[in-house]
């Protein structure tokens, strides 16, 4: 296709560009069901558009495209908006009561979050007949019990087309596999910024890690907490349970099973391990507050928590120093370092924490020295922001009204929002999907910069490192996997019980 606009009968004239890695991707998805690869900021919700546009001509039913939250869903009914000539473009979410979602889900175009499509597909408020495109936007996403594969195993043998976009795969071949199976996918169309059709549309990211130290104090209450947590792997090699140097929370997580079905008197070291492992981590990465808010709701909901709390002579003397640390404004380095960075400069700029008390401790202290910033987190029970609150203030961030978007997980996937060409890991993560999907939030439209505050000796630093392993691993998987399409929908064959506790580590 020549440069310029797309052009088409429900496209708006002049409102998208045209680009023919956009256009091929698009029309591979329409001839058969596939999963679309492409780096966030080149035009996945393009090639999205596309494909709906494409689907009115044909009048084959309406099109459904899904996303993990109401953000995102909003975004895109939103650009969907923008870019069609048609109005009946719908937002179906689980805030919307049943009457009235009844009516949007015959929208020509729906955009709606994955949980409701399940359970509305379950109750026959809707059926696979009415669509004739389904769009799982984050498809990685799909593997497991998340609402996709469900939603996707529920069009089996109907003739809607089946389509999922994601920025990367997962470094793992089997999730891969797992992903391409629920999606009934035939092929995975792959572009990257190398792409000879799409490196002209790249733009440049300036990648820089910032090494910090944790001053004496810290480095003090991290040595009390290491000591708790040796005196636990003392415990569980007493109990017949070496893990050797693999010292990590996934191990120990991975032991549970294994504890509770063979090593009975090993449960309390275990599960006493998982928690000093959980809180060093937080403690590491995140300083006082986080780490002291983890303890008092874990002792809070249970005994073990709390004893481990007052009775341990390492731990207790941790929180105690900790405390102390809080009152004397003592947080972690890193905030320091983090006012300097948004000091230095006017842009826009989103930080990235995962966990909300961390977010809330950022958000606070950047406001106290004059900057302007608003959290974003998800739902969880009587806490955190409605997903209407989650719409709004984004809304307000795209606006101008803050400077600076703090956010935990939720958002990672998906947010367009051209005017951020800063982006602040302020911890590391080791997923090459949530590292993806951080720094596609910078770069989109202009040269962008990623900063990763990384604390020396400390879980920082190892998840790092196991976020470029898994980018590099990824990379591979995803040009080597071969897709079959299944026949029909099977149930995944029964794996045998591990028996040993080398089946388990």
């Amino acid at each position: 296709m020549a440069a310029g606009h797309v052009r088409g009968r429900y496209v708006r004239e002049g409102s998208l560009e045209a680009r023919d890695y956009q256009e091929a991707l698009a029309a591979e998805a329409a001839s058969k069901n596939c999963i679309v690869v492409l780096p966030t900021g080149l035009g996945k919700t393009a090639v999205a558009l596309r494909l709906v546009a494409k689907y009115l001509e044909r009048g084959r039913g309406a099109s459904l495209m899904l996303a993990p939250t109401r953000v995102l869903a909003e975004q895109h009914r939103r650009f969907m908006l923008e870019h069609l000539t048609i109005s009946d473009v719908a937002l179906v979410t689980g805030e919307e009561p049943q009457a009235r979602r009844s009516k949007l889900w015959f929208s020509s175009v729906v955009c709606a979050t994955p949980e409701i499509a399940q359970n509305d597909l379950a109750r026959g408020v809707i059926s696979p007949g009415d669509f004739g495109l389904v769009i799982f936007d984050e498809a990685h996403r799909a593997v497991g019990n998340y609402a996709y594969t469900a939603i996707a195993a529920a069009f089996e043998g109907a003739p809607a087309r089946l389509v999922g976009m994601t920025a990367t795969l997962p470094a793992e071949r089997a999730k891969v596999r797992e992903i391409i199976g629920a999606l009934r996918a035939e092929s995975v169309e792959t572009r990257h910024e190398k792409s000879p059709d799409v490196v002209k549309y790249t733009q440049d990211t300036d990648t820089q890690v910032i090494e910090l130290v944790l001053p004496e104090e810290m480095a003090g209450i991290q040595s009390l907490i290491k000591r708790a947590l040796n005196e636990r792997y003392s415990a569980l090699k007493a109990a017949g349970i070496d893990t050797g140097p693999n010292r990590s929370l996934s191990a120990l997580l991975r032991l549970r099973a294994f504890v509770l079905s063979h090593r009975r008197n090993a449960i309390k070291a275990l599960f006493s391990a998982i928690r000093i492992t959980y809180s060093l981590n937080m403690f590491e990465a995140h300083g006082t507050t986080a780490f002291l808010r983890f303890c008092e709701r874990a002792a809070k909901k249970n005994a073990s928590a709390r004893s481990l709390m007052e009775d341990d002579e390492h731990f207790s003397a941790a929180v105690a120093r900790a405390r102390a640390l809080q009152r004397r404004g003592m947080e972690h380095p890193k905030i320091a370092r983090l006012l300097e960075i948004l000091s230095g400069t006017e842009d826009k700029a989103i930080v990235f924490s995962s966990y909300r008390d961390s977010v809330e401790v950022i958000r606070d202290s950047l406001a106290e020295h004059g900057i302007t910033a608003e959290m974003l987190i998800g739902k969880a029970g009587e806490a955190g922001l409605k997903q209407k609150k989650q719409v709004e203030t984004v809304a307000r961030f795209r606006a101008g009204e803050y400077r600076v978007l703090v956010t935990t997980r939720v958002g990672e996937e998906g947010l367009d929002i051209s005017a951020v060409n800063l982006v602040i890991f302020y911890d590391s993560v080791p997923s090459s999907i949530r590292y993806v999907q951080r720094r596609g939030r910078t770069g989109r439209h202009a040269s962008g910069r990623l900063v990763s505050l990384v604390t020396k000796g400390t879980i920082d630093v190892a998840y790092h490192w196991i976020g470029k392993r898994k980018i590099k691993a990824a990379q591979r998987v995803g040009a080597s996997v071969i897709p079959r399409r299944p026949k029909r929908a099977r149930a995944a064959p029964r794996r045998k019980r591990p028996a040993t506790l080398d089946d388990y580590v």
